[in-house]
């Protein structure tokens, strides 16, 4: 049996910037016929509104978006009730693109990170829906040298930890090659 022909369970997709992890998250939930993308990211300045637009279109119309660059347990638990209505468990996944752009608009937000991932973890396990989640392995580099950074990159780590314990499947792309870290 390879990865791709494992039924879908939830599921932390991690790699570096450009990694291709994003990718595979989306390969893993084009599995299902109603994918859900959760984007994390907000349009801060025009570089950024042109990134998420190439990204809404490179979906394509197959897939629902919702944005949630704060409330992720919230914008769970809502997927989930409106995919129970219409009885769309069966072929919904939903990807959260990024938790790393979530955890910095926590920090910036001046949100408690370990309640705020104590109700994403907790959500998940309440989704009946897969739930694939992408995020940046952001301590394979050198220790940062000033201390939002390095409380940022502590953070992110922890994030990493906490998700990757909860969740059945756990990888971790390097030059858009999946590699299996769990089970």
């Amino acid at each position: 049996m390879t990865l791709s022909d494992e039924p879908l369970a939830a599921t932390l997709v991690l790699g570096g910037a450009r990694s291709g992890k994003t990718r595979r998250a989306l390969a893993l939930a084009e599995t299902r016929s109603r994918p859900v993308y959760i984007a994390t990211a907000e349009a801060f300045d025009d570089e950024m509104a042109v990134r998420i637009a190439a990204h809404r279109a490179e979906r394509g119309e197959a897939w629902q978006t919702v944005e949630a660059p704060l409330g992720l347990s919230d914008a769970l638990d809502q997927i989930n009730a409106g995919h129970r209505a219409e009885e769309r468990i069966g072929d919904s996944a939903i990807v959260i693109d990024c938790l790393t752009l979530w955890l910095s608009n926590l920090m910036h937000a001046d949100r408690d990170i370990a309640r705020e991932t104590d109700n994403l973890l907790a959500a998940i396990e309440r989704s009946a829906v897969p739930v694939i989640l992408v995020s940046n392995e952001v301590g394979l580099g050198i220790v940062p040298d000033n201390a939002m950074a390095r409380a940022f990159r502590d953070h992110q780590g922890r994030l990493n930890q906490a998700v990757a314990a909860a969740v059945p499947v756990v990888e971790f792309v390097t030059a858009g090659l999946p590699r299996r870290l769990k089970p």
